[in-house]
């Protein structure tokens, strides 16, 4: 037991000198870095202002930078406006309704309601931006800054007047709209420019009320010209990077010299904000439907009655294996149409027009439309491969097209026979009545199959092939019989019968056999 005890003690006392050890390490540091510190700070502390012989800085006068923007920006924002619209709409019925998908080109806006119950009407408020081309108080805008508002509120920049605007006219078909406001005095004015001669790559400035933020300038550049294919078919649009955001639908796109060369109308975006992608309507386009709006609050434009899809039309290979030069390739004739009158026919290649050269889509709408109402226009056209001229008179659009349905789809069979990815059945009266083309022969596709050579080549269910390159096709077995002789890197056109609401379009596929092509 002792001497368990004084092993005890000895441990004990162990711990205690050599935990007083440690302390008195410590403290030591502590003293070290304090009497450092210490030394710094009674040397800064001493440390006295000696006094310095540089001069003051001057405020130099303001000089405007060789490479601003702001001389264009003083000239054209004081005609950019700020539009707030009211719409009162029933909440059921929305402008997005449950389980659809937003237009990618659509240019979205805030909304904002007064807090009505759900089941009653509300009203709904949206902010965009327009342009002053007239003293007296002429504005152009979208269309769908204005559509469906009850009231109609515009702001001048810089000013905190809110003055109610009129609706002078819209076109739809561009997107455009004219509105008025009094304001009692002349109004600065921007100058429209002619947007034929704009380049890509030129720098240009938008200018508008992004999120309500009046007169905000955004510069860019002209990323494309003639775009297509993401609006209707008189929507052919500059493409600019200048960042255009929800609220500056209306306002001007500018050029350089101060003039407006388009008014911005769209983006493609996927977070309904700035992308890099915009689209603003040519002024040569605004300047025309202004000039309409004006004078008679409406849009007129020529037609013959015909309808045709250009990417397809234009293709050498469609245009080869019907034997025209070039051309566009037409789909459809409206039934009672100028064209149909003419004697012109789905499957027909246009390839002039008062003798100036078809070549796009634009060179066989662009002179039809422009006609004046009752004036007659000389076609030129290629059937069977032979050159055949026409003569049709031009009638008001509205009344040549009416207003059509969607697209009427087959039930797809699954047990349809598939050749390059396309499921096809005899068109038995049933079918041809339940696709909506009846009195016609050839086969009808029932299905596609995804990332196959058909869905590659722009078939869509309810389709009617009657021709592989040339060969009439009356049942599965000519089909059949058609694609068998095809080689992969053979180029091909099938002849297709398609239902567009009351419609029945001809149009022609083309493609290249690939070698990995189903069969």
């Amino acid at each position: 037991m002792e001497q368990s005890t004084n092993t005890k003690v000895n441990w004990t006392s162990r711990r205690t000198y050599v935990a007083g050890g440690l302390i008195a390490a410590t403290l030591s540091v502590g003293i070290l870095i304090g009497t450092v510190v210490s030394g710094k700070v009674s040397a800064m502390r001493s440390f006295s202002f000696a006094g310095s012989s540089a001069a003051p800085l001057a405020l130099p006068d303001p000089i405007p930078s060789s490479n601003s923007f702001s001389s264009i920006v003083n000239r054209v924002e004081p005609a950019v406006v700020n539009i707030a619209t009211t719409q009162v709409m029933d909440r059921k019925s929305k402008r997005h309704h449950a389980g659809e998908e937003d237009d990618p080109s659509e240019d979205f806006f805030f909304h904002f309601f007064d807090g009505r119950p759900d089941n009653g009407p509300k009203a709904e408020r949206s902010l965009g931006s327009g342009v002053i081309v007239d003293k007296s108080g002429f504005i152009l805008t979208n269309n769908h800054v204005v559509e469906q508002a009850t009231k109609i509120q515009v702001q001048l920049n810089g000013d905190t007047t809110k003055y109610t605007a009129k609706v002078v006219g819209v076109d739809e078909a561009t997107d455009l709209a004219v509105i008025k406001i009094d304001a009692g005095r002349e109004l600065p004015y921007a100058k429209l420019g002619n947007s034929d001669g704009v380049q890509v790559g030129d720098w240009v400035l938008a200018i508008g009320s992004p999120f309500g933020l009046n007169a905000t300038v955004t510069a860019g550049i002209i990323s494309a010209k003639d775009r297509a294919g993401i609006g209707q078919q008189f929507q052919r649009f500059l493409q600019t990077d200048a960042a255009i955001n929800p609220g500056n639908s209306g306002g001007p796109l500018v050029d350089m010299a101060g003039q407006v060369i388009g008014i911005n109308t769209a983006i493609i975006t996927g977070s309904r904000g700035y992308e890099g992608v915009g689209f603003a309507m040519p002024s040569s386009t605004a300047i025309s439907v202004y000039d309409q709006l004006v004078k008679s609050g409406r849009v007129t434009r020529g037609s013959i009655g015909v309808s045709f899809q250009e990417e397809l039309g234009t293709n050498h290979i469609t245009l080869k294996s019907l034997g025209a030069p070039y051309g566009v390739v037409i789909e459809g004739v409206e039934p009672g149409s100028p064209a149909e009158k003419a004697g012109l026919k789905g499957g027909d290649v246009i390839t002039s027009i008062n003798g100036t050269a078809v070549k796009t889509g634009n060179d066989l709408v662009n002179p039809i439309a422009s006609a004046p109402i009752g004036s007659k226009v000389k076609i030129t056209y290629y059937r069977d491969k032979q050159m055949k001229d026409t003569t049709a008179t031009v009638e008001d659009r509205t009344r040549v097209f009416p207003n059509t349905q969607g697209r009427v789809s087959s039930t797809p069979d699954d047990n349809a026979p598939a050749e390059f990815g396309l499921h096809v059945e005899n068109l038995t009266p049933v079918r041809a009545q339940k696709v909506g083309i009846e009195g016609q022969k050839g086969v009808v596709v029932s299905e596609i199959e995804p990332a196959s050579f058909a869905d590659d080549t722009g078939f869509q269910p309810g389709d009617v092939v009657s021709e592989v390159n040339g060969m009439a096709v009356t049942s599965v077995d000519d089909y059949r019989k058609a694609v068998s002789k095809l080689k992969p890197g053979e180029n091909v056109v099938f002849k297709v019968l398609r239902r567009n609401g009351d419609r029945v379009m001809t149009m022609f596929l083309p493609g290249v056999v690939p070698a990995d092509a189903k069969q």
